[in-house]
């Protein structure tokens, strides 16, 4: 069984915004680049740095919170496509959050985008997660 990097990254940000933690270290691959990319141009983390720590490649993410309380931008992440139930949806099928409020990102043939882009394009693909 191999191992779910999607879900370890989308766990270590939701355990560390019930933390309050700042930053994150998660292990990079190309699928959670590409996730940590949308999330800073949706602006939901300040910014991600690409590492190398003993032959490792990881990414450090630095979560975004507001006012004293630090209270997150990220109020819910979730994965929806598993490997042991993959979820897909064409164009005309994938969910909108909070109407239109949260994202869904999807793995789609043409890269991980996020569902405006992937109506924009109209193609379809694998629901990856949602977040609000």
């Amino acid at each position: 069984m191999g191992k779910d990097t999607i879900s370890n990254m989308i766990t270590s940000i939701r355990n560390a915004n019930l933390g309050k933690i700042k930053t994150i270290k998660v292990p990079a691959t190309n699928i959670t680049r590409n996730i940590a990319k949308i999330l800073f141009q949706e602006g939901f983390i300040d910014n991600f740095i690409d590492n190398k720590q003993n032959t490792k490649d990881i990414l450090i993410l630095n979560l975004k919170y507001q006012g004293k309380k630090k209270k997150s931008y990220i109020t819910t992440l979730r994965r929806i496509s598993k490997p042991g139930l993959r979820i897909y949806s064409n164009h005309k099928e994938i969910p909108k959050v909070l109407g239109g409020m949260g994202i869904v990102i999807l793995s789609t043939s043409q890269g991980i985008m996020t569902d405006r882009e992937a109506r924009q394009k109209k193609i379809g693909g694998e629901l990856l997660c949602y977040i609000w």
